[in-house]
Protein backbone atom coordinates (compact mmCIF):
# COMPACT_ATOMS: atom_id res chain seq x y z
CA UNK A 1 0.00 0.00 0.00
CA UNK A 2 1.28 3.43 -0.95
CA UNK A 3 0.00 6.64 0.60
CA UNK A 4 0.44 10.16 -0.73
CA UNK A 5 -0.58 13.03 1.51
CA UNK A 6 -1.15 16.57 0.29
CA UNK A 7 -3.23 19.65 0.99
CA UNK A 8 -1.47 21.24 3.93
CA UNK A 9 -0.66 24.92 3.97
CA UNK A 10 -0.72 28.19 5.87
CA UNK A 11 -4.00 29.49 7.26
CA UNK A 12 -5.03 32.04 9.86
CA UNK A 13 -6.79 30.98 13.04
CA UNK A 14 -10.43 30.15 12.45
CA UNK A 15 -9.79 29.08 8.90
CA UNK A 16 -10.10 25.70 7.22
CA UNK A 17 -7.96 23.21 5.32
CA UNK A 18 -8.66 19.80 3.84
CA UNK A 19 -5.60 17.58 3.55
CA UNK A 20 -6.06 14.47 1.45
CA UNK A 21 -4.40 11.06 1.35
CA UNK A 22 -4.43 9.11 -1.89
CA UNK A 23 -4.08 5.35 -1.58
CA UNK A 24 -2.76 2.90 -4.16
CA UNK A 25 -1.47 -0.64 -4.37
CA UNK A 26 -3.00 -3.41 -2.21
CA UNK A 27 -5.80 -1.23 -0.87
CA UNK A 28 -8.02 -4.28 -0.40
CA UNK A 29 -5.88 -5.14 2.62
CA UNK A 30 -6.60 -1.87 4.42
CA UNK A 31 -8.65 -2.20 7.62
CA UNK A 32 -8.46 1.38 8.90
CA UNK A 33 -7.04 4.75 7.91
CA UNK A 34 -5.76 7.26 10.40
CA UNK A 35 -4.44 10.80 10.46
CA UNK A 36 -1.66 11.56 12.92
CA UNK A 37 0.13 14.82 13.60
CA UNK A 38 3.45 15.80 15.06
CA UNK A 39 4.19 19.30 16.31
CA UNK A 40 7.78 20.47 16.90
CA UNK A 41 9.13 18.97 20.10
CA UNK A 42 6.10 16.73 20.55
CA UNK A 43 5.41 13.07 19.97
CA UNK A 44 3.27 11.98 17.07
CA UNK A 45 -0.37 11.75 18.11
CA UNK A 46 -3.49 10.27 16.62
CA UNK A 47 -6.01 12.82 15.32
CA UNK A 48 -8.72 10.73 13.64
CA UNK A 49 -9.41 7.20 12.47
CA UNK A 50 -11.82 5.78 9.91
CA UNK A 51 -12.86 2.19 9.30
CA UNK A 52 -12.07 1.31 5.69
CA UNK A 53 -15.04 -1.06 5.31
CA UNK A 54 -17.49 1.20 7.15
CA UNK A 55 -16.56 4.83 6.72
CA UNK A 56 -19.32 5.86 9.14
CA UNK A 57 -17.22 4.36 11.92
CA UNK A 58 -14.86 7.09 13.03
CA UNK A 59 -12.91 8.23 16.07
CA UNK A 60 -11.49 11.65 16.97
CA UNK A 61 -9.12 12.78 19.66
CA UNK A 62 -10.79 15.14 22.11
CA UNK A 63 -8.93 18.25 20.97
CA UNK A 64 -10.35 18.08 17.42
CA UNK A 65 -13.80 16.58 18.11
CA UNK A 66 -16.45 18.75 16.45
CA UNK A 67 -13.90 20.66 14.33
CA UNK A 68 -12.31 17.94 12.18
CA UNK A 69 -14.01 15.34 9.98
CA UNK A 70 -12.37 12.29 8.45
CA UNK A 71 -14.02 10.87 5.34
CA UNK A 72 -13.39 8.61 2.40
CA UNK A 73 -14.10 8.99 -1.30
CA UNK A 74 -14.61 5.40 -2.42
CA UNK A 75 -14.29 6.13 -6.13
CA UNK A 76 -10.93 7.82 -5.69
CA UNK A 77 -9.67 5.70 -2.78
CA UNK A 78 -8.84 8.96 -1.09
CA UNK A 79 -9.19 9.86 2.56
CA UNK A 80 -9.75 13.46 3.60
CA UNK A 81 -9.36 15.36 6.83
CA UNK A 82 -11.63 18.40 6.82
CA UNK A 83 -10.24 20.78 9.41
CA UNK A 84 -12.41 23.72 10.46
CA UNK A 85 -12.01 26.39 13.13
CA UNK A 86 -8.26 25.85 13.09
CA UNK A 87 -6.20 26.98 16.05
CA UNK A 88 -2.48 27.78 16.32
CA UNK A 89 -2.07 24.63 18.43
CA UNK A 90 -3.16 22.58 15.39
CA UNK A 91 0.12 23.51 13.71
CA UNK A 92 1.96 20.28 12.91
CA UNK A 93 3.04 17.90 10.19
CA UNK A 94 0.04 15.72 9.42
CA UNK A 95 0.57 12.10 8.38
CA UNK A 96 -1.90 9.60 6.98
CA UNK A 97 -1.46 5.96 7.85
CA UNK A 98 -3.06 2.65 6.93
CA UNK A 99 -3.60 -0.36 9.14
CA UNK A 100 -4.14 -3.87 7.83
CA UNK A 101 -5.39 -5.38 11.06
CA UNK A 102 -7.01 -3.03 13.53
CA UNK A 103 -8.40 0.36 14.41
CA UNK A 104 -5.82 1.62 16.83
CA UNK A 105 -4.45 4.74 18.46
CA UNK A 106 -0.74 3.88 18.44
CA UNK A 107 1.77 4.41 15.68
CA UNK A 108 2.64 0.71 15.93
CA UNK A 109 -0.95 -0.19 14.96
CA UNK A 110 -0.34 1.17 11.45
CA UNK A 111 1.57 -0.57 8.70
CA UNK A 112 1.95 2.06 6.01
CA UNK A 113 2.63 5.80 6.18
CA UNK A 114 2.42 8.78 3.89
CA UNK A 115 5.18 11.37 3.78
CA UNK A 116 3.42 14.08 5.78
CA UNK A 117 2.01 17.46 4.92
CA UNK A 118 2.67 20.63 6.93
CA UNK A 119 -0.22 22.61 8.39
CA UNK A 120 0.61 25.99 9.87
CA UNK A 121 -2.02 28.05 11.66
CA UNK A 122 -1.12 31.65 12.42
CA UNK A 123 -2.74 33.64 15.21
Amino acid sequence: VQLQASGGGLVTAGGSLRPSCTTSGRTFSIYAMGWFRQAPGNERELVAVLSWKNSDSTYYTDSVEGRFTISRDNAESTVYLQMNSLKPEDTAVYYCAASEGRIGARESDYDFWGQGTLVTVSS
